[in-house]
């Protein structure tokens, strides 16, 4: 029988606790994202009707002439909106890739491939490296979107509960990994193709011809996966397991869930969904190895022969590759394992995957719109110029803007929690500003994204959050926000410094952030 979650009591408030009790308060009087959008596109009109006629010595690097304002209040121009309205939002670079990655991730979410490939490794884990592995899934299930919140963290307290370890911190040590390294990635997700969009749109502003990989970022994050896990391991068993030991667990153990193996069917279908997997992958690299390769960049590119180059067919397949990679496994899987019956189970699942994405949708026809609204005022390119201009005069080293970028994130994080609404706002002017100064979107986004992971574990404005106290409660019937905040916030605060040094580590090294990417960024 299913019992309803105890109630936390209350328990003393700290600095940090009524900090993070107004941030919440704060953050819950924004507006949700989309009418966010809304209203700064209402904001573009206004401002770009009232700079119209001031005269500006800034000059355009677009056109070498002085930058001029465009009155979108104009007729001309009021008009041309409401013509490309619907191209707009249908062209919005992130939209068709997250769309796409999706319904190939939802088969394989839909017949439990990726629940049986997620407990099939956590249960032939050894109790040494229970911690590690468990955050490591986590970042794993990222391919997922967000299939480690309601799958990841409360196997974490079950496998942490069975093998007589506090259930709390392995719902801190899962959560750690599952939000916390939400930018660290050994598998390209839909998260790359999305900020990498956004990120090139943004750039565009500057430089209409540029092109940025989806995987501009893939060997700073792959590398950062190493970086999550040994934090995280760290911080879970010599703080946060330590702390916990006076907090008993006095939750209705029959109402808590039961970590099941994997039956023989579901065994054999794990094991048919990887094979088919791996000869997928054996194919692309044979198709991909040979010099005359199709997937290689064509003898009309700059960079003609070359695999891992943004013009190459394969790097510009790699959403369709996502979702292929899914799609079979996971149809595989359904049928070895009789979670699939025949194609309209299939078809459901990525049925299902597109409902959930509802609000995505939403929230990118607005952005859309703010983003083409912003572009055709000029109002970006005024504000990079003049901010590249104050910046150099300020004369700060590189190191030093890279980590404001990094703490400017952050602190936007606690108050908005949709990772492409907030790269969508600070992107679209600190992308061009910095460019200005030299610095690459693939650098700038990279700072973005450290600092947006670092806070995700530590803001109630995260749509999972309240959830994961509920999961806390059943363990412990104290638990609160306050809880969930103290056993997350060193992790937060150590990824925040380590992580920052880390990504400085790598452009000091000059070791490459991902697939045709660079450090810094020189005008075509």
């Amino acid at each position: 029988m299913s019992h309803p979650a105890p109630a936390a009591t209350p328990t003393p408030r700290g600095a940090v606790a009524r900090f993070l009790d107004a941030v919440e308060r704060v953050g819950n009087k924004l507006p949700d994202p989309a009418v966010l959008f809304l209203g700064l596109m209402l904001v573009v009109w206004v401002v770009s009707a009232a700079l119209a006629q001031v005269n500006f010595a800034e000059i355009d690097p677009r056109s070498g002439d002085p930058i001029q304002i465009n009155n979108l209040l104009a007729g001309t121009s009021f008009t041309a909106f409401m013509a490309t309205m619907v191209s707009t939002f249908v062209n919005f670079a992130p939209l068709g890739v997250v769309l796409v990655a999706m319904l190939g991730l939802g088969v394989a979410e839909h017949t439990g491939f990726i629940n049986a490939a997620l407990r099939a490794i956590l249960s032939v884990t050894p109790r040494m490296l229970l911690t590690p592995v468990l955050i490591a899934v986590g970042i794993f299930s990222h391919v997922a979107v967000d299939a480690g919140y309601v799958l990841v963290i409360p196997l974490g307290a079950v496998i942490f509960y069975a093998a007589g370890r506090h259930p709390l911190a392995g719902i801190a040590a899962a959560f750690a990994g599952v939000s916390g390294g939400f930018s660290a990635t050994f598998i390209p997700s839909s998260l790359d193709p999305l900020l990498a969009g956004l990120s090139q749109e943004a750039a565009r502003l500057i430089d209409p011809e540029i092109i940025i990989s989806p995987l501009n970022n893939y060997y700073f994050t792959t590398a950062s996966t190493a970086l999550v896990v040994a934090v995280g391991w760290f911080l879970t068993d010599r703080v946060i397991e330590p702390r916990l030991r006076n907090t008993a667990v006095d939750g209705d153990m029959a109402d808590m869930p039961a970590m099941e193996t994997l039956t023989a069917r579901e065994r054999t279908g794990l094991w048919a969904a990887v094979a088919s997997m791996l000869v997928l992958v054996a194919v692309l690299v044979l198709t991909s190895v040979p010099v005359g390769s199709a997937w290689r960049a064509g003898a009309d590119s700059p960079n003609a022969g070359e695999l891992l180059v943004a013009t190459a067919p394969l790097m510009q397949s790699i959403v369709p590759l996502i979702f292929i990679l899914f799609l079979v496994p996971g149809i595989v899987y359904g049928y070895m394992a009789g979670t699939v019956k025949n194609h309209r189970d299939v078809v459901q699942g990525m049925s299902r995957a597109m409902s959930g994405m509802g609000y995505y949708i939403v929230m990118a026809f607005f952005a859309a719109q703010f983003i083409y609204a912003f572009g055709q005022s000029n109002l970006g390119a005024l504000l990079a110029i003049k901010g590249a201009n104050a910046l150099q005069a300020m004369g700060l080293p590189m190191g030093v803007t890279l980590v404001g970028i990094v703490v400017l994130s952050a602190f936007v994080n606690l108050m908005v929690g949709s990772a492409s609404a907030k790269w969508a706002l600070i992107g679209a002017i600190m992308v061009p500003m910095l460019m200005q100064l030299g610095i690459s979107p693939d650098l700038t986004q990279a700072a973005y994204r450290v600092g947006d992971s670092s806070t995700n574990i530590i803001t109630p404005l995260l749509p999972y959050f309240p959830l994961i106290v509920v999961f806390c409660q059943r363990y412990v019937k104290s638990s609160g926000i306050g809880t969930l905040l103290a056993l997350m916030l060193p992790y937060s605060l150590a990824l925040l410094v380590v992580w920052t040094l880390f990504l400085l580590a790598f452009w000091g090294v000059g070791i490459p952030l991902g697939v045709g990417a660079s450090y810094e960024y020189v005008p075509g």
